[in-house]
């Protein structure tokens, strides 16, 4: 029987950290098999900045997706984020030895591994090295080169860098965990693959990923990918800016985001208020919905005028690189109330929210289709791509050991242990002989006994 192909993806966010476990099914789509959701602690703006408490958080997701799905996981796909991703456009060549010969996988590699010699900023690595168009001896426009015949192989890449001591850091946390780094993926990336239809990127789309810590951006047209950026702003600062704005705590901001934010002031009322209870006995806190929806309103519209900002530096006002299909939200922030509406003001783009169900089987929990787990359902599919086991059923795991703490064996040299054997041979010999004489033994020992108790008895009597 063959293996199933696991695959699992581990979403590290500044809110949330999830572990999701997956496999393709006999359709071609995405089966969840179990998912492990924490608090993520020790993440700011999508970068680690303590590694005891992520590395806890990542446990904590990954022993609850194991226990939910009966699979324990061995290695993972992980999302990088963070303010310090950046892009740039480069442009490269290869001189092919053999013009006679068809381009095939090798050449392709060969140019893209060349790319990924370039110099960098000191203490930046390359993440994503991104084949866009190829030229094959001045021919331009070339989707797919495998096959052609050409001397000189040309291609414009999409090159996504981030900062090295951050790509290692979430590395360590993975390994401490004690699990493996199978892949690395630009969260945006994969909240594209789980999200965004084939259509949608040819006609040219952005999609817009509002998470905890950032806000994430990918640009497609005639399906490839054009543009990334990460912004360093998320839906935490929105409830940042309630509790400021309205003297609560922070868990009390987050809830009343959750249930009655709205990023459009004039859907409230003027009297619609909701009580806050106080806290250690004071008075009870009455809000205004209207002034909780101007603070979230003044904070999302500051987040959406920075994504278009990178929308308009891809040159999206050219009418060739025009994005038809608009721009897609997705992630937490995409569930906030009339932000849809509002992204479409300030753009003037036709906007959706991103569900990432296209690619999910038809009996999927339905939880698991929120915009929320977008970026999780991409990464599981990456992993997919990767074709590794990455989890096996907890049955065909080793049960451990039970090892007892003992003293460790001394130390035998090879004389030592050769008369140790001698000694051992000697024993085997005398107890063989000892036992062609246990019958006997036996029925001595027995008789013996009986006559003891006889001279007890008689003992005791005199």
């Amino acid at each position: 029987m063959e293996k199933e192909n696991i695959a699992v993806g581990l979403d590290i966010g500044t809110t949330k950290i999830v572990a999701m476990i997956g496999k393709k099914n006999e359709y071609g789509k995405l089966e969840i098999l179990g998912v492990g959701k924490s608090k993520s602690l020790g993440v700011a703006r999508g970068v680690v900045n303590n590694i005891t408490q992520t590395i806890q958080s990542i446990q904590q997701a990954v022993q609850d997706a194991e226990n939910s799905s009966g699979y324990k996981i061995k290695d993972v796909v992980v999302g990088i984020a963070g303010q310090h991703i950046r892009s740039i456009q480069h442009t490269d060549y290869i001189s092919r030895n053999n013009p006679e010969e068809v381009i095939g996988g090798a050449d392709i590699q060969m140019l893209i591994d060349q790319v990924n010699k370039l110099a960098m900023l000191p203490g930046e690595e390359i993440i994503h090295v991104l084949p866009q168009e190829f030229k094959i001896d001045g021919q331009s426009e070339i989707k797919e080169p495998i096959g052609m015949y050409g001397g000189r192989l040309e291609s414009s890449f999409h090159v996504v860098v981030g900062q090295a001591s951050s790509i290692r850091n979430v590395g360590r946390c993975i390994q401490s965990s004690g699990i493996e780094l199978s892949g690395l993926t630009l969260e945006p990336l994969a909240s594209s693959d789980a999200v965004l239809s084939q259509e949608e990127k040819e006609a040219g789309v952005a999609l817009i990923d509002i998470g905890g810590g950032t806000t994430d951006l990918a640009i497609f047209k005639d399906g490839i990918i054009r543009h990334t950026a990460v912004i360093p702003f998320g839906g935490n600062v929105i409830s940042d800016d309630i509790k400021e704005g309205c003297s609560i705590i922070e868990k009390q901001a987050e809830l009343l985001k959750i249930k009655f934010g709205s990023a459009w002031p004039g859907e409230n009322k003027d009297n619609e208020i909701v009580s806050i209870p106080g806290l250690r006995g004071r008075e009870p806190k009455e809000i205004s919905l209207k002034n909780l929806s101007k603070i979230i309103h003044a904070r999302v519209v500051e987040i959406i005028e920075q994504v278009f900002t990178e929308i308009k530096a891809y040159g999206h006002e050219d009418p060739r690189k025009k994005l038809i299909a608009g721009i897609v939200l997705t992630g937490g922030g995409a569930q906030l109330k009339h932000i849809k509406q509002l992204v479409e003001y300030i753009t003037g783009m036709d906007t959706r929210i991103g569900y990432p169900n296209e690619h999910l089987a038809g009996d999927s929990d339905e939880e698991f289709s929120s915009p929320l787990y977008a970026t999780a359902v991409g990464l599981v599919m990456n992993s997919i791509e990767n074709k590794t086991q990455s989890a096996v059923r907890i049955e065909e795991v080793a049960p451990p050991k039970v090892v007892f703490h003992r003293e460790p064996a001394p130390v035998v040299d090879h004389y030592e242990r050769m008369a140790v054997e001698e000694e051992v041979k000697e024993r085997v010999a005398v107890n063989s002989k000892k036992e062609e004489s246990t019958g006997d033994k036996i029925k001595r020992t027995f008789f013996d006994r009986y006559v003891d108790k006889i001279k007890d008895f008689l003992d005791n009597a005199e």
